[in-house]
């Protein structure tokens, strides 16, 4: 997913160029790009769920380690999808030594309709001595696990697979006991690219079909398509030896519940191992309207049904988010199960 609400505003942060949501602005690498990835509408749909229910509201981050890492990436400003998004869940997942990066900048050549990412052509650019330095940030952060993510790169010959899988190596080399996962755009459907992306050896590839099939052409650009990103996983999977391969899907667009069991038995049919379902949330008025807030006990009977559909873990919840926790994900350990006893409210990108 990216992520359910557009949970990758990467880079805001450092560059802190003063637009608008919707306008177009000059990135400082010199090419145009639409803040928040859609352009202003002069009659926004109306959200059609009423107000956010109690069970979205967000704990305030805590805890010693979380508090020591948000000083670490201060002091060296660095950047983490975590804090960028700010996502409910960074307490939490900082503290077991989980985090988000995002690689290949934060503007996408895409602009899907549930995502705040910016979006524009950034004509190739690409920064070298990137690999290096999200490894490093991995080693400061002394992190059991990392997810690297990115946005669509449609102007670069391989979609950026490449660049990713180098940075996959140089965590590997820098940090040999950390895990990586990758959660990575379409590359078009290219078997190349991503089999480019797998021999780098990340311990999980994931890529997010988002939404249900009927509702893709409206959720998502129209480069994106529900097959692309079913055959994407399928490649993962085939070639992957060793490699668990994870989706996930938005709820709370207008799905109904046969497209909701279809699309899970799609991803089984690929072979797909991990699944997280969250809730859709508005990330600006000029992107798609919430059509409904789903409650936990529903999340709680989704990953029910998904587990019997035969994926070795799904985590479900109204605030989760793909990375929610995922070195538990990975090891199957009732990662759901302990979210929904412990707080339904309390779920991340």
């Amino acid at each position: 997913m990216t992520t359910p609400g557009g949970a990758h505003g990467a880079h805001h942060a450092l560059t802190a160029i003063p637009v608008v949501s919707g306008e177009k602005y000059r990135t400082p690498q010199g090419f145009s790009a639409v803040r928040n990835g859609q352009k202003r509408r002069a009659a926004p749909e109306p959200d059609r769920a009423g107000r956010k229910p109690r069970w979205l509201r967000a704990q305030l981050p805590s805890g010693a380690r979380y508090q020591r890492l948000k000083s670490l990436m201060r002091e060296h400003r660095l950047a983490t999808v975590c804090e960028e998004s700010h996502c409910p869940n960074i307490g939490e997942c900082w503290n077991a030594g989980t985090a988000t990066l995002m690689v290949m900048g934060g503007v996408c050549t895409r602009a899907c309709r549930f995502c705040a990412v910016d979006t524009g052509n950034p004509s190739g650019w690409l920064d070298a001595d990137e690999p290096d330095n999200a490894a490093e940030t991995v080693r400061m952060m002394d992190l059991g696990y990392v997810v690297l993510t990115s946005v669509d790169r449609d102007d670069l010959p391989d979609g950026g697979a490449s660049h990713f899988a180098s940075c996959v190596r140089a965590i590997r080399r820098r940090s040999p006991k950390t895990a990586v996962e990758v959660l990575t755009p379409d590359f078009r459907g290219s078997e190349e690219a991503v089999r480019t992306v797998l021999a780098s050896k990340p311990a999980v590839f994931a890529h997010n079909v988002e939404t249900v099939r009927r509702l893709t052409p409206r959720v998502r650009d129209p480069r994106a398509g529900y097959d692309q990103s079913l055959d994407v996983l399928g490649i993962a999977a085939r070639h992957g030896a060793g490699i668990l391969t994870k989706s996930s899907i938005m709820l709370g667009l207008g799905e109904r519940p046969g497209e909701i069991r279809q699309a899970m038995r799609d991803l089984r049919s690929r072979d797909v191992s991990l699944l997280t379902l969250g809730q859709y949330l508005r990330p600006t008025r000029h992107h798609l309207p919430v059509e409904r807030y789903l409650p936990p006990e529903e999340f709680a009977e989704w990953r029910e049904y998904g587990l019997a559909a035969g994926f070795r873990e799904v985590v479900a919840g109204p605030l989760v988010r793909s990375s929610y926790r995922a070195e538990r994900a990975l090891m199957g350990n009732n990662a759901g199960v302990e979210l929904h006893t412990m707080n339904p409210a309390f779920s991340c990108p």
